[in-house]
């Protein structure tokens, strides 16, 4: 695995993707810098180097056509104060003006071309504008997991232009890294912790780590599919009455190969959802009707902890009640916490997808867990056992 450690920089032009598709607000200000924090180990390194840095990136779905709301000229302000010098911008990501600018970029400059969703043939992953794209530097970066399950031109494409001149950034090898940890070389017990509402969702991922973990830790909304397939009541809870024949499948699978599943014994239901809803605890499987399971209960958060702390590597996908609201986060809460100490105690742990990322935010866990993964569908495709096509572009 080339990564940008096996490069020397010095004289060269990097051609980095990168992913700034951070949010604005009303006015254009960045709300969260987190993806231009996690580029910058990648860049410094090149300018350090003797390098420069050309930085490709997408803002949102322009869908193909030119959205002055969704230039990257709006992001620049806040990646020169992140990367602590001036980011230059050019209004172009192929042709004449970027070719130009490319060609009048000093060592130790960045310049940051415009959205390259703002062609059509970025998404297609056309191979004419991957080859436009890769005048643009000597040598291909791709440091965006964000978009690696993407075959755009920018993340997979353009890497045919560098048969012998590309590599992964540090954050890409960085996720590469952890996921094999978790898939392949990490210590065991390996404990998985699925949340999220659907078992149709995490369907190709139960399957794929029935391998790999010896300890499965099923919550949320998934739970009362699984309660429901084993003749409990689950009063109003969100279910899944199609995939009921599959939970048990998945049951008898894990039995099959050695794993404990760990399904919740008692949830806090509520008659409402909403956070001020009449409350009680009551056991998973004698939810009465009028009432739904919105977080796990005390038994079950007591059995989630001895499973957690005598874990070695830890994958945390999915959140364990409606951490939205504030009398339904206590699950979420306490998993984060378990997670925590275990890392203490030297456990690795990683946490991806959206909605458990963003409890990890919410909730200050994103230091005291062993890695936050920056790709929601990436991670999720990566743990399907895919191969992400701009990973595979830069192994070929």
């Amino acid at each position: 695995m080339k990564t940008i450690k096996d490069f020397n920089f010095k004289g060269k032009k990097a051609l980095i993707r990168v992913d700034f598709n951070v949010p604005l607000d009303a006015d254009f200000n960045v709300t969260d810098d987190n993806r231009i924090e996690a580029a910058k180990p990648t860049i410094i390194k090149i300018l350090e180097d003797g390098g420069s840095a050309v930085l490709m990136s997408h803002l949102g779905r322009p869908d193909g056509k030119v959205n002055p709301d969704l230039s990257l000229k709006h992001i620049c302000n806040k990646a020169s104060e992140v990367l602590g010098i001036t980011v230059k911008f050019v209004e172009e990501s192929t042709g004449p003006l970027a070719e130009k600018a490319v060609a009048e970029l000093k060592t130790g400059e960045v310049l940051l071309l415009e959205n390259l969703r703002f062609h059509a043939e970025e998404e297609k992953g056309d191979k004419n504008f991957a080859e436009q794209l890769s005048k643009l530097g000597d040598i291909y970066v791709n440091d965006a997991f964000g978009t690696a399950h993407r075959a755009h031109a920018s993340t997979t494409i353009v890497a045919q232009f560098f048969p012998e001149k590309k590599c992964f950034g540090f954050l890409l090898a960085k996720e590469i890294e952890a996921i094999e940890k978790v898939m392949r070389t990490g210590e065991k017990p390996v404990t998985a912790i699925l949340g999220g509402a659907k078992v149709s969702s995490k369907i190709t991922i139960i399957e794929n780590i029935l391998d790999k973990v010896d300890h499965l830790i099923i919550g949320g909304g998934m739970t009362y599919t699984f309660v429901k397939a084993k003749g409990g009541k689950v009063g109003d809870s969100i279910c899944e009455d199609d995939k009921m024949e599959l939970a048990l499948e998945i049951l008898d699978q894990a039995k099959k190969k050695g794993v404990e599943v760990h399904i919740p014994a008692d949830v806090l239901a509520a008659d409402d959802f909403n956070n001020n809803a009449k409350t009680k605890v009551v056991n998973s499987d004698e939810i009465p009707e009028g009432w739904q399971g919105l977080d796990a209960g005390p038994k079950t958060l007591e059995i989630f902890k001895e499973v957690i702390l005598k874990s070695k590597t830890i994958l945390w996908n999915g959140p364990i009640g409606v951490f939205e609201m504030e009398n339904f986060a206590k699950g979420t809460i306490a998993i984060g916490n378990y997670i925590d100490e275990a890392t203490q105690k030297g456990a690795f742990s990683l946490v991806g997808g959206g909605d458990s990322v963003a409890a990890v935010k919410q909730f200050g866990f994103e230091n005291k867990v062993s890695y936050v993964s920056t790709g929601g569908g990436a991670m999720l495709e990566s743990l399907e056992g895919k191969t992400l096509p701009g990973i595979a572009a830069i192994l070929a």
